[in-house]
């Protein structure tokens, strides 16, 4: 294929955002590309220096402070670049921007991290961003996000995902039934009356030790009365309550060796939560298919391998093969979290407003889209002690190393800044009041 044509989705992808960034878009779209060549920088003035952006470093904080883009134009553009190739897997999960110590800056909340603890409790303030990102046909460090949300501190992940899926939902035009994988954390019951619970399919992680019930017959018995709600019980930890499953699969993988599927369908959880005085619609039932996973091996050797005990409900009969497949695949949204974190800088800024991490989340995503679509014709860029890579086949990392002698031939949709003087600055004398302090929300029950 000719070059230019190999660049002409990315020309186009850079038209399709330019055209989205409404105020302040010059210094927006030159942000952008020095977000996708700049790589680690020590603090956010330092993406100033870049070559691609030609604004001073005040434009910088301008470009978040005052620039303004239309959501939906950008969610349709980088809807159209949707792995042509991949079945269509999503994978949703939060990641947490850590603002422990921004008192002035509102919409904090507590969440878990699993890394940096507070007074000993793996539990931090700050923001939380709920992604959805579609799977390869492999696992690869490579994902393609699609949206990210802030979970406001008044609302939850479900319902985030939940408007996530929508937006999946219209760029698909319903013209197939797509998986969403979800890790623990998300509630089965939850997710099952998630809107359009029917046209899609959801897994689900759950707990090893947790409890489900088999589906009964809704006639009453013999005596009469109030029909039975909750079948046999079924122990994720007890063996001796799993009856024959009613699937089975077995292959063996030259990363996990034999694999083992079993599933188990009309399946439901007992749940009390949602539950108001007077609510019938909470003794409704979702059922399900539960699933156990045994690997042999690990790709990597670090430790024992585990069972993982899963929750599936969907359209028609649980493809196992691909049911699994698609778990595993997950934790590829994981390292494109240490990418965005590590290279794109993404919880980098120290800004004060929810909204300019908003609007900053998306440039990130929007960068990381950038890399992925010029990945094919990217040449290795590598340094001395790095070793080669094949064309078409760069990780995250080099093909950002490479991007920088991209632009030259991809041009850019931006003008140039025009000269507007200094600022005259603060009046003399002028003091700023202090700014408003916002404690960290703590939910409750």
């Amino acid at each position: 294929m000719d070059a230019d044509a190999q660049l002409a989705p990315l020309q186009q992808f850079r038209e399709d955002v330019f055209g989205a960034l409404e105020h302040r878009s010059n210094a927006q779209f030159h942000l952008l590309d020095a977000i996708t060549t700049a790589g680690m920088v020590p603090s956010f003035a330092h993406l100033s220096l870049q070559g691609s952006f030609l604004h001073r470093w005040g434009s910088l904080y301008a470009a978040l402070t005052q620039g303004k883009h239309d959501i939906q134009r950008l969610r349709a553009a980088v809807g159209r670049t949707l792995l042509p190739d991949a079945p269509p897997v999503f994978a949703i999960d939060t990641s947490t921007w850590v603002r422990n110590d921004a008192e002035t800056s509102p919409g904090r909340g507590f969440y878990y991290h699993a890394s940096r603890h507070s007074a000993g409790k793996p539990v931090v303030a700050g923001w939380s961003f709920s992604w959805i990102a579609q799977l390869g046909t492999t696992q690869s460090s490579w994902t393609a996000p699609l949206d990210v949300q802030r979970v406001s501190v008044e609302g939850t992940a479900h319902q985030t995902a939940d408007d996530q899926i929508q937006q999946v939902m219209t760029l698909l035009h319903g013209t197939t039934t797509p998986l969403f994988v979800f890790d623990g954390g998300y509630d089965p019951t939850r997710l099952a009356k998630l809107h359009h619970a029917e046209k899609i399919a959801v897994l689900v992680r759950v707990r090893r030790n947790r409890r489900f019930y088999f589906d009964v017959d809704d006639r009453p018995g013999p005596q009469g009365g109030r029909p039975r709600v909750h079948g046999a019980r079924f122990s994720c930890q007890d063996e001796t309550s799993w009856p024959a499953p009613h699937q089975e699969h077995l292959e063996t993988t030259s990363a996990y060796g034999a694999v083992r599927v079993r599933a188990w369908s009309g399946l439901h959880v007992k749940s009390g939560q949602d539950v108001r005085p007077g609510d019938n619609s909470a003794k409704t039932t979702y059922s399900g298919t539960v699933l156990l996973l045994e690997v042999s091996k690990l790709p990597r050797e670090t430790r024992t391998p585990q069972a993982f005990w899963l929750w599936w409900r969907g359209p028609g009969t649980p493809d196992l093969a691909l049911l699994w497949r698609a778990y595993t695949r997950r934790f590829d949204l994981e390292h494109t979290f240490r990418f965005l974190k590590g290279t794109l800088n993404w919880d980098k800024p120290r800004v004060r407003t929810p909204e300019q991490a908003e609007q900053w989340s998306w440039l990130v995503l929007l960068a990381f889209t950038q890399l992925r679509l010029a990945r094919a014709v990217l040449e290795d860029a590598r340094l001395p002690w790095q070793a080669p890579q094949a064309q078409g086949r760069l990780t995250p990392s080099r093909a950002r190393q490479g991007f920088a002698q991209l632009l030259p031939r991809l041009g850019t949709p931006a003008s140039p800044p025009k000269p507007c003087g200094y600022s005259p600055g603060r009046p003399s004398g002028r003091r700023s009041p202090p700014a408003t302090r916002y404690p960290a929300v703590k939910r409750t029950a």
